[in-house]
């Protein structure tokens, strides 16, 4: 009877133990797979939020209130300080016009022109409002906005200069250039012998100080040092016919910025506020 008992008892632990086991295991596969459910959907929700709250630069820029603008500041008459050192320009001035369409503030970022596209490859500005030539290399690694003047690349030596009259007569000559600047190229494509500026001023500088033969600059440029200063001892004696196209600078994957910054720039010459800037500036529409 005993023997029996025990038997019984036996087996009766050996199925309940089976029970919970087998009970377990269910119950513990149920719950991995629901965890694993619960954490799949968990992460998915959380990379569809962080992907739908994530905000493109235009909405960055808007909800901070403020379009940071890469710009020289030593590069007249288009970004640069007036007697009393405000920043101004033509760049300048039209920069402000798009950020009021844009319903933000311009904040200007002033950089060398031989940094600046490294600053916006590093985003410590939005875009560049510089004067720059629209090129292929440009269009390639930056989106660019629609061109907002046009110029021409001219050839700038002292009154007293005889042996330069053209381009082609810059071979073996010294000419002060901005080492990254589609106008150093056509200098050295002449034969030049460059000597890196910061910019206009210090080309025009060195140029005064016969430190320099010459300078392939912006016609624009000189036009405005001409306004400012009519008995500068410097002549142009040679302009290249093609125009060049000068828009903003961005980087990739902007759209939406680019997009608004063409609208403003759009609104800007229907309502006159372009003609008006670029006759204060040139006495002319440099948009053509």
């Amino acid at each position: 009877m005993k023997k029996l008992s025990l038997t019984v008892l036996t087996l009766v632990l050996t199925v309940l133990l089976a029970a919970a086991c087998g009970g377990g295991a269910n119950s513990g596969s149920g719950n991995t797979a629901n965890d694993s459910a619960g954490k799949g959907n968990v992460g998915a929700g959380a990379q569809t939020e962080t992907a739908s709250g994530e905000k493109n630069l235009l909405e960055t820029i808007k909800a901070n209130g403020k379009i940071r603008i890469g710009t020289e500041g030593t590069y007249a008459p288009f970004t640069f300080h007036d007697k009393d050192g405000k920043l101004t320009g033509f760049d300048v001035e039209l920069a402000k016009a798009v950020a009021k369409r844009l319903d933000v503030e311009a904040e200007f970022i002033e950089m060398p022109w031989d940094g600046i596209f490294a600053g916006l490859d590093a985003k410590r500005f939005d875009t560049i409002f510089n004067q720059v030539t629209i090129r292929e290399d440009r269009k390639e690694k930056y989106d660019i906005s629609d061109t907002y003047i046009v110029s021409r690349a001219a050839l700038i030596v002292r009154e007293d200069n005889n042996d330069i009259a053209k381009f082609a007569d810059l071979n073996g000559k010294k000419a002060g250039q901005s080492l990254t600047s589609n106008l150093t190229d056509i200098a050295r494509e002449n034969g030049a012998e460059i000597v890196g500026t910061e910019g206009f001023n210090q080309a025009i500088d060195l140029l005064l100080s016969k430190r320099i033969d010459a300078t392939v600059n912006d016609g624009l440029s000189f036009l405005d040092l001409r306004n400012q200063k009519p008995d500068v001892p410097l002549k142009v004696v040679d302009e290249l016919p093609e125009a060049a196209e000068s828009a903003a600078l961005f980087n990739k994957g902007n759209d939406e910025l680019v997009a608004a910054v063409n609208e403003a720039l759009a609104a800007i010459k229907e309502d006159g506020t372009y003609l008006e800037i670029s006759n204060k500036y040139f006495g002319a529409d440099v948009s053509k």
